[in-house]
């Protein structure tokens, strides 16, 4: 369901992103991952062990709230995974029996736009 540019969960989606939510630095790792960044990048951003790190990665993707936008080569000259957030803000209202969860997804024109001012 939409209203106002937000998009209402369904609840076992509901489940997946509380619960991706929930975990510690998955917060902090979608506040990094508002421009493209390797798994590494996002570790040493918010100072966080790297296996740590890939974890919440692989459960912030699962959950719809990450996505791998491609793959580039690293200094090192191996292939890296880009990731970056699906969306920009996020609404919990707790007034039901389920929590419900809505969310404003970002735009494939914010991100174009994003990437020609970095």
């Amino acid at each position: 369901m939409t209203r106002g540019g937000w998009t209402e969960q369904r609840n076992s989606e509901s489940d997946a992103l509380l619960s991706a939510l929930g975990s510690k630095y998955s917060a902090e790792i979608l506040c990094a991952a508002g421009t493209p960044k390797s798994a590494q990048a996002l570790s040493e951003d918010i100072e966080v062990p790297i296996a740590t790190c890939y974890r919440r990665i692989e459960e912030l993707v699962d959950a719809g709230l990450l996505e791998c936008e491609g793959r580039k080569l690293s200094n090192e000259g191996r292939r890296t995974n880009i990731y970056r957030r699906t969306l920009d803000e996020i609404e919990v209202d707790f007034s039901s029996e389920r929590p419900q969860f809505s969310q404003k997804r970002r735009t494939e024109a914010k991100n174009r736009l994003q990437d020609r001012l970095r």
